[in-house]
């Protein structure tokens, strides 16, 4: 389940990630002037200058999240200093043969793009490990603002944590509702297909116990941390 709420496809286009991290543009700066000294082929420097130049753009199309590009500090410093290393070492080689030095910037990008994913996506399952309504702070790939992800967690360790999570929810859904519905966001865990009794429809008339067999019947996944059994 957690994985059906945190993949998919989307065709909303941002800058992308890693840029919003604080070394990029020095590092990026740098990578672009000394491209045309990594090979011996004068048709790679142009290909590795626009792999630089649109990386930011190109991670935003290759993500392929239904959910906002969301990241937490740590995992951005974690993601953007394992690529500052990879491309470091590239850098530090003498000229290399025709065609080895573009692929390889492909190859750091695309294992940006896995880092960056599972970021996002582990961020989310984490969330199964509290109790009810949880809250995490995040910075927006989109625009590199603060921001915030909410959702909900299963691993509630008595039926009365349970049941308090479940009012927890019910309090949320209740101001969320009241919201402008032209500014406020939809936390995933209210647009994940299996919760269909969780659609802005049913959102007025959830009552406690409507709301906990919601969550009961479409719970986590095996072998993740789940609601006690009364």
């Amino acid at each position: 389940m957690a994985l059906l709420l945190c993949l998919g496809l989307t065709a909303a286009l941002a800058r992308g990630c890693l840029h919003c991290h604080g070394n990029f543009s020095e590092k990026f700066s740098f990578y672009r002037q000394h491209v045309n000294l990594k090979s011996w082929w004068v048709g790679d420097i142009p290909v590795s200058g626009s792999l630089l130049s649109d990386w930011s753009e190109d991670t935003m199309k290759e993500l392929h999240l239904a959910i906002p590009a969301e990241i937490t500090q740590e995992k951005l410093d974690q993601v953007a200093n394992a690529v500052y290393q990879k491309m470091d070492q590239l850098y530090q080689g003498k000229m290399y043969f025709p065609g080895y030095f573009p692929n390889k910037l492909r190859a750091i990008f695309q294992e940006q793009v896995h880092l960056i994913q599972n970021a996002i996506i582990q961020s989310r399952i984490d969330c199964q490990r509290h109790c009810g309504i949880f809250q995490y702070k995040t910075i927006s790939c989109d625009n590199c603002t603060d921001s915030h992800v909410v959702c909900f967690g299963y691993n509630c360790e008595s039926s009365a944590q349970w049941e308090k999570a479940v009012q927890g929810l019910l309090l949320y859904i209740n101001k969320w509702h009241k919201q402008d519905t032209n500014t406020r966001a939809t936390p995933a865990f209210l647009i994940s297909p299996g919760f269909t009794c969780l659609e802005p429809p049913h959102l007025a008339n959830l009552t406690l116990e409507s709301a906990s067999e919601c969550l009961t019947q479409h719970g986590p996944p095996p072998g993740s941390p789940g609601r006690p059994q009364p």
